[in-house]
């Protein structure tokens, strides 16, 4: 670069380096990391006027430091962050799907709920399956089975309440066996 582009880079750096900090301050939360960022743009402006004619360089100078500071709001996001005095808060994206200890409890309740319908009379499972699992009416039902709605009706009622029951008995049990271990089921 030839010596009078350079005093040009300089007048211009003296003239648009305040107000781009305060833009990227702005942008950004933090006066630091603005001047961090004002200088890799200014020094991507410097290196791209070696090989091309800028026509508007303020307006390429803050395109530039506009992109990298959305960069580095993304990266935000999955990197640790510096919280000031040396220490990193970690800081990592939400996972789309539900965590370990979730799965396990849905695991668990699974398996609750498939043993108390085995518990169940063969008459009520037999209606509980064919509504809940198949997703047919009462009438399918009746049909089905050769028995009448009214019956379906009554076999469906009881096995629910025979299951919240089942199932109230056994959170109730799991308590207690927490309570006399000491441990705290969370949820419950």
């Amino acid at each position: 670069m030839s010596e009078s582009r350079r005093a040009n880079f300089a007048s211009f750096y003296r003239a648009t380096v305040i107000p781009l900090r305060r833009y990227l301050a702005r942008m950004l939360g933090d006066p630091g990391d603005a001047e961090d960022l004002a200088h890799d743009a200014y020094v991507r402006i410097y290196k791209s006027t070696d090989v091309e004619s800028v026509d508007q360089p303020k307006a390429y100078l803050f395109t530039t430091a506009r992109r990298l500071a959305l960069n580095q709001i993304k990266r935000r996001k999955f990197a640790p962050v510096d919280a000031g005095d040396g220490a990193k808060i970690i800081e990592f994206a939400e996972a789309g799907g539900p965590g370990v200890e979730r799965v396990v409890m849905a695991r668990q309740e699974w398996a609750r709920l498939e043993a108390a319908i085995e518990e169940l009379p063969a008459g009520c499972r037999t209606v509980l399956l064919l509504r809940k699992r198949d997703q047919l009416s009462h009438e399918e039902i009746g049909l089905q089975l050769g028995i009448a709605v009214s019956t379906v009706e009554k076999q469906h009622a009881r096995a629910l309440r025979l299951l919240r029951a089942a199932l109230r008995e056994e959170g109730m049990a799991d308590r207690r066996d927490n309570a006399s271990t000491g441990y705290c089921a969370a949820g419950r």
